[in-house]
């Protein structure tokens, strides 16, 4: 198997527990907390997402699909077009209420692009910088590995909480 296509089934993995994480819920179960300041299966959905958006629009040099295919404007979130979550307060999870299919339109499109791209890789590309602010600078293999990583533990997450919600 090539780098590529283990990047293919890696991203799939992670649509397919997004999907199982999502499918079937109500807006009240999708914002749903354990505790008072937990995250919510919609905001951990929509916030990997946004990573993997924005972290694959920068390395393939496209623009984000958060923008190009409309979805701000179907969110219609009080953060700026650029948030991804990072840094959001427990006011600002709250504020992420949108129903499962929206969240899983915006996830397949975001897949969709992913897949795209990491099917033109090569092993030859995944050495090249892509981010010299930090001490080592990070490869793009070490940026697709992190969003993968980051990815997982969300869906993994929201996964957990959606096993709280069935089992109440």
């Amino acid at each position: 198997m090539s780098s590529s296509g283990l990047l293919v089934d890696a991203f799939g993995r992670i649509r397919e527990e997004v999907h199982g994480a999502v499918e079937g819920l109500t807006a009240d179960q999708l914002t749903h907390r354990v505790e008072a300041r937990a995250n919510t299966i919609a905001w951990l959905v929509w916030h990997l997402t946004r990573v993997q958006d924005d972290h694959i629009a920068d390395v393939a040099g496209t623009d984000q699909v958060w923008v190009t295919g409309g979805w701000a404007e179907r969110f219609d979130l009080p953060f700026g077009v650029a948030a991804t979550g990072y840094g959001h307060t427990d006011q600002d999870v709250a504020l992420v209420r949108v129903p499962a299919d929206l969240l899983i339109g915006y996830h397949d499109a975001v897949h969709e692009a992913t897949i795209r791209y990491v099917r033109t890789l090569t092993d030859e590309d995944l050495p090249r910088i892509v981010d010299d602010s930090w001490d080592p600078p990070v490869s793009l293999g070490v940026r697709l590995v992190s969003v993968v990583d980051d990815d997982m533990q969300h869906t993994g997450q929201a996964a957990f909480v959606r096993g709280i919600i069935e089992r109440a």
